[in-house]
């Protein structure tokens, strides 16, 4: 279940961020916006600490859930819905044994954050851009490159089942 919900999440993350990026000024009339972003926010491992948060199964990685200036000031005032330009990303990394701290306990308790794992992933708050998808924009991108249609198109219908949350999993961890 928690693999599921992550894998929800994230790709909800990931069809904010690709919506996001998309320039509006580029569509005809009559068309729709992209659902997706495109392009990573600038200087988002400069931003600050929401939670982390720990995925077993297939999934198997420690996260980092991180926000802008504006999720951080909702999160702390404890603001529903996310005010516009709220930007959510997610870090994640391999969920590693530290042998060196392990000798130091005498016994196996330490993990630490390993290689970087399953893209960096994000949610855009957009209520006009992203109507279709309760006003959030979702990325993931890998290597710097955005996923694929498939990975997206799943993002949305996870967090939709947490619509009273304006669709986030991540809670602030103060």
């Amino acid at each position: 279940m928690k693999r599921i919900a992550v894998l929800l999440v994230a790709g909800g993350m990931l069809a904010v961020a690709v919506i996001w990026m998309f320039p509006s000024s580029g569509h005809a009339a009559g068309q729709d916006a992209p659902v997706f972003v495109t392009t990573i926010p600038s200087g988002y491992r400069d931003w600050r600490l929401v939670s982390v948060a720990r995925e077993e199964g297939e999934i198997d990685d420690i996260r980092a859930i991180l926000g802008n200036d504006t999720a951080i000031k909702a999160y702390r005032e404890g603001k529903l819905p996310f005010p516009e330009g709220t930007i959510i990303a997610r870090i994640a990394w391999s969920y590693d044994a530290s042998e060196e701290n392990n000798k130091t306990f005498g016994r196996a308790q330490s993990f630490v954050a390993g290689h970087a794992k399953n893209g960096v992933q994000f949610m855009v708050k957009d209520s006009k851009k992203y109507a279709a998808t309760g006003g959030w924009g979702y990325a993931h991108f890998n290597d710097g490159k955005p996923a694929e249609m498939a990975v997206l198109t799943t993002c949305f219908p996870c967090h939709a089942a947490i619509k009273d949350r304006d669709y986030i999993f991540t809670r602030y961890a103060p």
